[in-house]
């Protein structure tokens, strides 16, 4: 219980410090938005929290304006917003007329006018205005999410099917400029990756969009081959971007809190990108070289990837803290993994906890880790020993953190 009541400490002072609030003030201080009209517009699971933070600061000089963000996640109306909520990490009919409602909000403004475009996390899902039948843009999203692909490659491909995606949305605000105020969930910040870049130049290729296709075996319909090799902006004259805000804040503010609570912490990365299932096996496996020696916190920020193998339910953080369960048994340590958005993959969790007695108790429950592992059921497996981590939807998105824990 004393694990569970530290890991809760930690990820709620966490979250709290990655927060978008003080970080969209702040950048609005050395955005010139000129005397023209301004537009709002905000994507993202932060969306709706960042645009309440700007709001807070411009008042009546936001004229007008669209907040795009995911089910659950707008806390009410935003004075002159029209705020939509929509589908993620599958895109919708919901979102694509919330784009469609953005797309609108930017039209016949002047080279005197400004669109404030606030971004986060999960908005390449959420701001999407498809060029291919919204089936074929569904089955693509599915087949990338369970291969493996990491974000980079994801988002490489999803740019060229796109209207608003790799730089067009900053096409489609011409005359007016654009500022673009992101906070991200993209290991290294590279703004053209945090929400496919809708406001910034696109680097990658379509002979790189290609090799993911080949890579992963995707399928490639006639109207995905027809827009393929269609290049995305490689500049643009009407945009600029701030990156604020990163996995970088909640790993310190953690780290932080860790010490607080008489651990030594450490943080091994915050760049973490491999699959969810070795990011568990290497924690249990720190667990086991590194117990007894005093109590200790491993950190890691960044963003695992599933291979899915199975049909059963759970998340990344999820199948992260159940691969370590293994290494841990008969330890004093635990391994707790969060998404700082609140939500992991398709559930209602945040996350998921296993302690030294939790391979044990799997057990016990006549439930086996292999098979749930294999399956991808983390979910039920962690509901089976109450190690599922509920926080709802937190306001921020900065990526994943993953904590592994060692008593005295």
């Amino acid at each position: 219980m004393s694990f569970r009541s530290d890991a809760e400490k930690i990820l709620k002072a966490a979250i709290a410090a990655a927060m978008p609030d003080s970080a969209v003030k702040n950048a609005l201080q050395s955005i010139a938005l000129g005397s023209g009209t301004v537009v709002l517009i905000a994507a993202g699971k932060a969306a709706w929290q960042m645009a309440k933070a700007a709001v807070d600061v411009l008042g009546e000089r936001v004229a007008r304006g669209v907040v795009i963000t995911k089910y659950g996640y707008a806390k009410g109306a935003l004075p002159r917003l029209a705020v939509y909520e929509a589908g993620h990490p599958v895109p919708d009919e919901n979102g694509f007329r919330a784009t469609q409602a953005a797309i609108d909000a930017v039209q016949g403004l002047t080279a005197r006018d400004a669109v404030l475009f606030l971004l986060s996390g999960g908005g390449s899902a959420l701001f999407e205005k498809p060029l291919i039948p919204a089936e074929e843009l569904t089955r693509l999203t599915d087949e990338l999410l369970s291969s493996g692909a990491d974000i980079a490659g994801i988002n490489t491909v999803r740019k060229r099917f796109s209207a608003v995606k790799g730089g067009r949305f900053a096409l489609l605000c011409r005359p007016a400029k654009v500022f673009t105020v992101a906070l991200s969930d993209v290991l290294g910040d590279a703004p053209d990756r945090i929400a496919s870049g809708p406001t910034v130049p696109d680097p990658t290729t379509a002979a790189e969009a290609r090799a993911v296709f080949s890579r992963y075996g995707l399928t490639l319909t006639p109207a995905m081959e027809a827009l393929l090799d269609d290049e995305t902006p490689k500049s643009l004259d009407n945009a600029e971007i701030q990156v604020t805000g990163s996995v970088r804040t909640l790993c310190t503010a953690a780290e932080s809190v860790c010490r607080s609570l008489g651990y030594d912490p450490l943080i091994l990365t915050d760049r973490l990108s491999c699959t969810a299932r070795d990011a568990g096996v290497l924690l249990g496996n720190l667990a086991g070289t590194w117990a007894g020696r005093g109590k200790r916190a491993f950190l890691l920020g960044g963003e695992t990837v599933v291979r899915v193998t199975g049909s059963g339910k759970g998340g990344r953080n999820q199948e992260l803290a159940l691969a370590a369960a293994e290494g841990l048994a008969g330890l004093n340590a635990c391994v707790f993994s969060v998404g700082s958005d609140g939500t992991d993959g398709p559930t209602d969790a945040a996350g998921g906890l296993v302690d030294g007695t939790a391979a044990e108790r799997l057990r016990q429950n006549g439930v086996s880790l292999s098979a749930a592992l294999q399956n991808n059921d983390a979910y039920h497996a962690l509901a089976a020993i109450d190690g599922l981590l509920f926080t709802g939807p937190t306001g921020t998105n900065v990526n994943d953190l993953s904590v592994l824990l060692l008593g005295e």
